[in-house]
């Protein structure tokens, strides 16, 4: 497995397919992804401001999933925080998620955060069994009930 940082030029296509699928996971369909230019701005933003939390991640030369990593500021602290865990269908359940987030830790750890939170949809049983085991708690629900907020620590 290898963590590639994005570069818009080469990977708009990728990035643009991967993060729809994830909303399909995560509610059906990809309807609350909204406007694809939009996300393709935001990105140029912040991979410029987080290159190395912003990937793909490749295995046997193609691209199985992504991370998108931030430190932001919530409730007056300092956070990490993931904006997309992110594998293609055919790798989930397979251990690979474990990769995934031991690379985040690893990005949180680099930028001097202890804490992390991530939304996920009520709806995605999956993602949240894998964030309880790792050790995430359920903080609150946001956007009117359709997701939760976790944290975890390093």
């Amino acid at each position: 497995m290898h963590f590639e940082k994005i570069d818009l030029k080469k990977h708009q296509d990728t990035v643009v397919k991967f993060r729809k699928d994830s909303f399909k996971a995560s509610f059906g369909d990809d309807a609350g992804f909204g406007d694809e230019e939009d996300y393709l701005n935001w990105l140029v933003v912040k991979t410029r401001e987080f290159p190395e939390g912003f990937v793909l991640i490749e295995e046997c030369s193609k691209y199985i999933g992504q991370l998108e990593l931030t430190i932001r500021e919530y409730r007056g602290n300092t956070i990490g925080y993931v904006n997309l865990y992110y594998l293609v269908p055919e790798m989930r359940g397979l251990g690979k998620g474990k990769e995934l987030h031991n690379y985040a830790m690893q990005f949180f750890e680099n930028n001097k955060v202890g804490e992390y939170h991530l939304r996920v949809s009520t709806s995605n049983k999956a993602a949240i069994t894998f964030y309880h085991k790792i050790g995430m708690k359920e903080i609150c629900p946001e956007v009117e009930g359709k997701v939760i907020r976790m944290k975890g620590y390093l």
